[in-house]
C-alpha cells in the first residue's frame, strides 16, 4: 500500500485492509487479532474488527493529521 493510498483510507478501516498495509494476508491478520497481537489497537464492533486510520498511519510512520501533512505542520 502506498502512502497516498494510506492517506486516502476512511477514518475506520476493516482488519483485512489494515493487515494489507503491513503486508499481511487475511488469515494472518485475523490470527494476530484473535491473539491480541495485531500491530495497532483494534476496535471490536459486533463481529467485526476495525482499525482507526490515525493508529494505522502512526504505526506506518506516516503520522500527522491531513492538515499538518498538507501545510507543512502549520496549524490551520
Amino acid at each position: 500500500m502506498s502512502v497516498d493510498e494510506a492517506l486516502s483510507l476512511p477514518v475506520s478501516i476493516d482488519l483485512v485492509t489494515a493487515g494489507r498495509a503491513f503486508g499481511m494476508q487475511r488469515t494472518k491478520s485475523y490470527e494476530l487479532a484473535r491473539a491480541g497481537e495485531f500491530p495497532v489497537p483494534l476496535l471490536r464492533i459486533g463481529n467485526a474488527y476495525r482499525v482507526r486510520r490515525c493508529d494505522l498511519l502512526e504505526a506506518l510512520g506516516i503520522g500527522g493529521t491531513p492538515n499538518q501533512l498538507t501545510n507543512g505542520g502549520a496549524a490551520a
